[in-house]
């Protein structure tokens, strides 16, 4: 069995975490067979050894980590290889994976592109 994490960076305001655990809900909604957890960087519970624990826990062989950044800071290319080679050492006998980080896929880009022409955007309070 496989599971997901999604990988974000995190916040010291709990609201900031809502949309990532809103993508989680769907995911299981859309494949219920398939473990799905959150895990942030930092600010935030839990981390990404913690989530990997989780779903460990619940028998799956491999574990596709996706990063939700926009973009390819310094989290995506030091902070996220070295925490996979700590996992990695930590499980070795869990396969890791990890994505490009959601922002570089064109379907977001041309979604957020989307959405920011789209007449009638309002903020929420």
């Amino acid at each position: 069995m496989r599971g997901v994490i999604l990988f974000a960076h995190g916040s010291r305001d709990p609201r900031w975490r809502e949309p990532i655990d809103a993508v989680a809900r769907r995911m299981g909604e859309l494949d219920t067979g398939v473990p799905v957890g959150c895990a942030y960087l930092e600010l935030m519970s839990p981390d990404l050894r913690t989530a990997t624990q989780a779903l460990v826990q619940r028998g799956v062989a491999s574990i596709r980590i996706v990063p939700l950044f926009l973009g390819v800071g310094r989290h995506a290319r030091e902070d996220l290889p070295r925490l996979v080679e700590e996992l990695r050492a930590a499980h070795p006998g869990i396969a890791f994976s990890v994505t490009a980080a959601v922002g570089e896929e064109p379907e977001v880009i041309d979604l957020l592109a989307g959405l920011a022409l789209r007449p009638g955007i309002t903020s929420k309070p």
